[in-house]
């Protein structure tokens, strides 16, 4: 029995379906977790405030001395002071954890 190109394409509209299916798999599996992430981390951002505990995206674990529209200044030892962009802290410690890690 022969094919004719009708029977070995198959329907547009199968075509059309999959493609809307691979679009809502893409979109959560992918785009949401992303979207979700981001806002995630803004509002940390903004709740950031002096005397929080944070890690930067280098791993410099400190104590927010001070809060501006842009950067933040974060005390990693006694003295030791460094001034850093608000988006590189990647997450805000719970109070007391700089204490236990250095005991």
């Amino acid at each position: 029995m022969l094919l004719t190109a009708g029977q070995a394409g198959g329907s547009p509209v199968t075509f059309w379906i999959m493609m809307g299916l691979f679009v809502v798999i893409f979109y959560f599996l992918i785009i949401r977790p992303q979207s979700k992430r981001q806002k995630e981390h803004k509002n940390m951002i903004a709740a950031i405030d002096k005397g929080d505990e944070v890690v930067t995206a280098g791993g410099i674990l400190g104590k927010v001395n001070k809060v501006t529209d842009d950067y933040i200044v974060i005390s990693i030892a006694e003295n030791v002071n460094i001034s850093v962009q608000k988006h590189a802290v990647t997450a805000s410690l719970p109070k007391g954890t700089l204490k236990s890690i250095k005991d």
